[in-house]
């Protein structure tokens, strides 16, 4: 069961909802403190352990405290709010907080034990905490006495919808019940969940919610507490899709590796394969489909665009994630016969401050059949194709019947506005889409390059904007000649145009001249925070660096842009952002939210966080991977039986070597040193180097 998206500040207008707000037992709702009703609690300084269907909010101390979103969730419900630990009546010292894996964190604080004299603590406490709630415990005596302390766990929850949790209305915690070695708590509507401990508590007193122990430690000895959290009635953690066989994931996406004279590459390649891994979720009535939930805690639903996103980023680490979320998605395309027929439903998403809301299903209909024309040159297996190729074909139609009436492809509705980045998508889809129906002798091919012809002569003709600054492309255009001209990262997607056979990019919509002028202005200060890429110019009215679409760095639009550039032979430019993103992963620890403040990057600075961004977040992640794989420029054509390497020539991060990666179905790695020069040192057999 998928946890329930709810809707941030300057998220789509039309975004489905969260459960409904209040306690599931009817009692009447708080907001929690710091908090108010329709307001996001913050949760960019918590450690966030994940393992999706189930995560955990933490803060750097380690309590749990019941205060604002803190606790254990599944299935769109919080198992545990509070969790609190008390050693002689004291807490422990909290002196470091840290996430030891995607669904670990792991917490060290300290005591004075009874009778110490002098400033050095001699008792230890360390925990480790998993996304499902399961907890160890362990005391240390660093004393040289033996020492009896009185151990005692606070536990309470209100078994809160998280829509209840995220708009501050969830209701005061249940009253428990003594259950075997711990504690249970059930809701008005009959689920429950229990607490058990190992060893068992010397008592257990269900009035306070509170198990006790009498801790006896020698001189150097460990005494140990084990949590398990269970709940029952779709309330518990359920399985991850990637757990059991092996690495969390690892049949879905390969475990990358990357090393060489930069050591940032490889820690951020490292975090991004292990949050992918914990963001995977099954579709709830197909469980044999498993796809990327967009981000936690607020955007677990269905499958979604971003999730194709992400797994065209990800094709580098296997195939198997875009057939998976592309047959998910194809299960909800609209049939029969009329002008909807063939495209994909989606909710409204916030455009910024300019625009009306954009269409996401849109933007998945014209992603389908991109990802699976680029899932078959990286080596998607027969089978799949053969299943998929319908929807890409019906999706296909869609958007001939679409851009044979104006030329361009309206968003939202028949009444527009024309928007650029919905052009390009709608291009790329027509090329790419046309290359893979040639490939698999279906009819069609030569209709949509028709399309993307009469597509390109338009928007060159329409969308230019000229000025004595060399002119920039428009955000978008109105049927009846009106411009919107304001400047931001969405420009990035004019240079994303696609992979054909034999390792050549698709045309793009812009002539050389555009394409330079556009790399210009993706460079300047406006654009460039130092960090990433801003949604929105600072010159540009309404510009706000917290805004989702008005001037936050949003990473999957820097590294389309870091990929765009690159392909376009604008190296300078593209370095200049990877550095940027690179530098924004070290201060985030390597796990990158799925946007941030676009902030101007000063010395000695760090970026600043978004208090209502996702972190893990899927695209964010696979952005990542998208912007290392750049490096070393891999073009593949699995068919073709041949894979072409064409690396940054200035080699911006020196040399480096990635492994791990999947081509053909079969590992793959490629070097490249310091002067810029690419090798591949492993790849399937029979796999030509084409150049």
């Amino acid at each position: 069961m998928a946890l329930s998206p709810v809707p941030a500040p300057g998220r789509p207008a039309g975004h489905p909802k969260g459960p409904a707000h209040g306690h599931p037992s009817g009692v009447g709702a708080a907001p929690p403190r710091g908090a108010r009703p329709g307001e996001l609690p913050s949760v960019h300084g918590a450690l966030l352990c994940v393992a999706l269907p189930a995560f955990a909010v933490c803060a750097e101390h380690g309590q749990l405290t019941g205060e604002g979103p803190e606790g254990v969730y599944a299935a769109g419900r919080r198992l545990l709010s509070r969790c609190v630990l008390r050693v002689a009546g004291r807490e422990p010292v909290a002196l470091q907080g840290r996430m030891a894996a995607a669904d670990r964190a792991v917490f060290l604080g300290v005591l004075r034990a009874p009778g110490d004299v002098g400033p050095d603590p001699g008792l230890a406490v360390e925990r480790s905490r998993g996304a499902d709630g399961t907890e160890r415990i362990t005391l240390r005596n660093a004393t040289a006495r033996a020492l009896r302390l009185p151990v005692e766990i606070a536990l309470g929850t209100d078994l809160a919808d998280l829509g209840a949790v995220a708009s501050g209305r969830t209701g005061p915690e249940l009253a428990p019940s003594v259950h075997g070695t711990g504690l249970r708590w059930t809701a008005g509507d009959g689920r429950s969940v229990a607490v058990t401990a190992d060893p068992p508590p010397m008592d257990s007193l269900a009035v306070a919610g509170v198990l006790r122990w009498e801790a006896e430690l020698a001189p150097g000895a460990l005494f140990t507490i084990r949590l398990h959290l269970r709940g029952d009635r779709g309330a518990g953690p359920a399985a991850s899709p990637g757990r059991g066989g092996g690495r969390p994931g690892g049949h879905l996406i390969a475990e990358a590796r990357a090393e060489g004279d930069d050591p940032r590459p490889g820690e951020l390649l490292r975090a991004s394969v292990e949050d992918l891994r914990a963001l995977l979720q099954r579709d709830p009535t197909h469980p044999a489909d498993v796809h990327l939930a967009a981000g936690v805690p607020w955007r677990c639903g269905p499958v979604t665009a971003e999730a194709l996103w992400a797994a065209r980023m990800v094709l580098p680490l296997g195939t198997r994630l875009a057939a998976t979320t592309l047959r998910a998605l194809g299960r909800a395309q609209l049939q029969g016969t009329g002008p909807e027929s063939g495209r994909l439903p989606g909710p409204l998403r916030d455009a910024g401050p300019h625009l009306p809301p954009r269409c996401t299903g849109i933007e998945a209909t014209l992603a389908f059949p991109v990802v699976l024309a680029e899932a078959r040159r990286w080596g998607l297996p027969a089978a799949d194709l053969e299943e998929l190729l319908p929807v890409a074909e019906r999706c296909l139609g869609w958007l001939r019947r679409t851009i044979g009436d104006t030329g361009l492809v309206p968003d939202p509705g028949p009444a527009g506005p024309w928007r650029a980045e919905t052009q390009a998508h709608a291009h790329r889809a027509a090329l790419l889409g046309a290359d893979l129906l040639d490939a698999c002798g279906r009819p069609g091919g030569d209709t949509l390059r028709d399309g993307a012809r009469t597509l390109r002569e338009r928007f060159r003709r329409d969308f230019w904007l000229d000025d004595r600054a060399g002119g920039r492309p428009a955000v978008a255009r109105a049927p009846d000649g009106r411009t919107w001209s304001q400047l931001g990262g969405w420009a990035a997607h004019l240079l994303d145009t696609g992979l054909l056979g034999g390792g050549r990019y698709a045309e793009g919509l812009l002539d050389r001249a555009e394409t330079e002028q556009v790399a210009r202005l993706l460079a300047t200060p406006a654009l460039d925070s130092g960090w990433g890429l801003r949604g929105l110019g600072t010159k540009e009215p309404g510009h706000n660096p917290f805004g989702h679409r008005s001037g936050a760095v949003r990473v999957h639009e820097t590294a389309v842009a870091v990929a765009g550039l690159a392909a376009a032979g604008h190296e300078k430019e593209a370095a200049s952002l990877l550095r940027g993103l690179l530098d924004a992963a070290e201060a985030f620890a390597h796990r990158l939210p799925e946007m941030y403040a676009g902030e101007q990057r000063t010395a000695g600075g760090r970026p600043v966080p978004h208090p209502a961004a996702c972190r893990p977040a899927a695209v964010a992640a696979a952005g990542a991977v998208q912007a290392l794989v750049t490096l070393t420029g891999i073009r593949p054509d699995a068919p073709g039986c041949s894979v072409s390497v064409h690396p940054m020539p200035s080699a911006p991060l020196g040399a480096i070597r990635l492994s791990g990666l999947v081509v053909a179905g079969e590992p793959f790695a490629v070097r490249v040193g310091r002067l810029g020069l690419g090798m591949v040192e492993e790849a399937a057999e029979g796999l030509q180097l084409g150049v």
